[in-house]
């Protein structure tokens, strides 16, 4: 397989630029050149580049994946290293979901609120207005 920078773009779904930030980053190596200087990829960049970008769906930073290409590149060693990033993940996104709960619940309440016909009776305005209207304290988004 000898894939060019859009080639890989094409069959991963990536961006050009993000790949070369991904190559700046080190999580790809950098690719051989042909005698054009263009860059060129093999099989395992492409799969390597796939892992990447499920990861990045999936909300992982780059420096969670960084440590999970290190860990694959031990296959013989026990997986806690990569239970660990992934449950330490879904902690996160379970505080954050958390806390978009917590101010879908105060805007679904502040809109409720509003019978106001013209913005001088808005209860959204006055809520945002005075804190002390909110139904308690909420997390920023």
């Amino acid at each position: 397989m000898n894939l060019s920078i859009g080639d890989l773009s094409r069959r991963t779904g990536v961006k050009v630029p993000t790949i070369r930030y991904y190559e700046q980053m080190a999580l790809i190596s950098a690719p051989e050149r042909s005698e054009g200087n263009q860059r060129r990829y093999g099989k395992a960049d492409l799969e390597r580049l796939a892992f990447i970008r499920h990861a990045r769906d999936l909300g992982l930073s780059i420096d969670e994946i960084r440590e999970l290409i290190r860990l694959s590149r031990h296959p013989e060693q026990p997986c806690d290293g990569a239970d660990r990033i992934a449950a330490s993940h879904l902690a996160s996104v379970r505080q954050r979901i958390a806390r978009l709960q917590k101010l879908e619940r105060e805007l679904e309440r502040i809109v409720s609120h509003c019978e106001g016909h013209t913005i001088g009776d808005c209860y959204v305005i006055r809520a945002l207005s005075d804190h002390g209207l909110c139904d308690g304290d909420h997390p920023p988004a």
